[in-house]
């Protein structure tokens, strides 16, 4: 059973921030531009099967 919605739990507002600060950052660092800021990292393809990934 899951709790009824209310206010968010701490981790949920240090999450939040979390992804606010990153997605500041992502604007300050690709301003001006023309492509939307992706937060995420997308998963690997199957062509980057040979590339080591460090996130």
């Amino acid at each position: 059973m899951s709790r009824p919605r209310g206010e968010p739990t701490p981790e949920e507002i240090k999450e939040k921030h979390r992804l606010e600060q990153a997605l500041e950052e992502g604007l300050e660092e690709t301003f001006p531009g023309s492509d939307p800021v992706n937060v995420t990292q997308p998963p690997p393809s199957r062509d980057d099967g040979h590339v080591k990934r460090t996130d």
